[in-house]
């Protein structure tokens, strides 16, 4: 699996711009079902990052439910990723809704949930 840099001019912190990464890659099926991600030292090396950086990513991506640890054999995309389970599915259906309903614009609904997004909400 290869990684694009990350920009280290963005606000967005690295272990952010890596989880998104992944799990963008992971939603469009670039990253299939079973795939193996690099060892956590291996791509801080590979992208000049800290070690806790890299594993900061990997824990978020497991905790979203795209990828899951297996011990020493390592990370590896999960079978089912969260973005096609159902419970994301009518989170995001009552969220289109609701902002629907309150008259907002694809654009705006989208700008709104970009701002909670963030790791310091």
């Amino acid at each position: 699996m290869s990684v694009l840099p990350l920009d280290p001019s963005s606000t967005e912190p690295p272990f952010e711009q890596l989880r998104r990464q992944v799990a963008s890659r992971v939603a469009r099926g670039d990253l299939p079902a079973g795939t193996k991600l690099p060892t956590v030292r291996g791509l801080a090396t590979e992208l000049g990052l800290s070690a806790g950086t890299v594993a900061r990513a990997y824990k978020e991506l497991e905790a979203d439910g795209v990828v899951v640890t297996e011990g020493r054999r390592g990370t590896f995309v999960r079978s089912s990723g969260a973005a096609s389970s159902p419970g994301a599915a009518a989170a995001a259906a009552t969220y289109a809704a609701e902002a629907r309903r309150l008259g907002l614009g694809l654009d705006e609904a989208t700008r709104l949930l970009a701002d909670v997004w963030s790791p310091t909400h």
